[in-house]
């Protein structure tokens, strides 16, 4: 079983995995967000590699809280990780709206001129909004309130509709490993941000992804707008029969560039050829 997507470490497991496991404890979890803006760290072990990150206001199903550290689930997604517990709050009700602009901020008063901290909060984060003021929304962040711009947010159960317009609001952000924000994102991070916001499921890693999304489009079919081109290790969006959009390491940043520039590019340093296209 894959452990990214397996809640089980031995010490304790989910309860739909008792009979498929051996742990010492089956719980069912409780769930908690994360309130640290603009997004908490998952790690695949206590002080060990990053995997992803999950965003301000996700879910997160805590299995077990030890050494400062909450084992679980997050439930956008389902991947399983270790999160530092102090990042995660209570809210009284599920959010209500999401971030749909790149980058907003809530502030502590519904004025641009406000003084004090303001919250950063990536696209497509959710929140729980608790009251309207004219062009502003009171959020409630699970230990004190801010405003946020009202046409910065969407309903919660409002879609778009279309992966690569989604993709093309990072343009130029700067590439970071395991990112899922508009402050650093990698390559899963946007595809799966960009299906998420669609409604489309979607793990947070390219070869889950590969498996997971879509159907498998013939190597000879002419591509299109919002198929998914993998490599081995990474995952690019089609914006047209010749153009992709990535977050890669070369650029450091989201870049729409010709499909075949890309393709010869990775597989001259190495990283081989196209391994399949996948059509949501």
């Amino acid at each position: 079983m894959d452990p990214r997507e397996t809640p089980s470490n031995g010490r304790v497991a989910h309860v739909s995995l008792e009979g498929k496991v051996e742990a010492e404890r089956f719980v069912e979890g409780t769930t908690r967000r994360v309130g640290w803006p603009p997004c908490a760290t998952l790690w695949r072990s206590p002080g060990g590699a990053k995997d992803r990150e999950v965003l301000f206001g996700e879910a997160f199903r805590v299995l077990e809280t030890r050494h400062g550290f909450a084992y679980g689930i997050a439930e956008r997604d389902g991947y399983v990780g270790y999160l530092e517990a102090h990042m995660l709050t209570d809210l009284p009700t599920e959010p209500t709206h999401r971030v749909a602009v790149r980058l907003t901020y809530g502030l502590a008063e519904p004025d641009v001129k406000t003084k004090g901290e303001h919250l950063p909060l990536s696209y497509d984060s959710p929140v729980l909004v608790t009251a309207q003021r004219e062009d502003w929304c009171e959020i409630d962040t699970g230990t004190n309130h801010r405003h946020v711009p009202s046409r910065h947010l969407r309903p919660a159960a409002e879609l778009a509709s279309d992966p690569a317009s989604v993709a093309e609001l990072f343009l130029h952000a700067p590439y970071v490993w395991g990112g899922n924000t508009s402050f650093g994102i990698d390559c899963s991070g946007l595809a799966q941000t960009a299906l998420l916001a669609c409604g489309i499921a979607s793990p947070g890693d390219s070869d889950l992804q590969e498996k997971a999304v879509g159907r498998a489009v013939p190597p000879e079919a002419p591509l299109q707008r919002n198929d998914l081109v993998f490599w081995k290790g990474h995952v690019a969006i089609a914006v047209d029969m010749e153009s992709v959009i990535h977050a890669n390491a070369h650029h450091m940043a989201v870049v729409v560039e010709p499909l075949e520039v890309a393709r010869a590019r990775i597989e001259a340093s190495g990283g081989g050829g196209v391994t399949s296209v996948r059509r949501p």
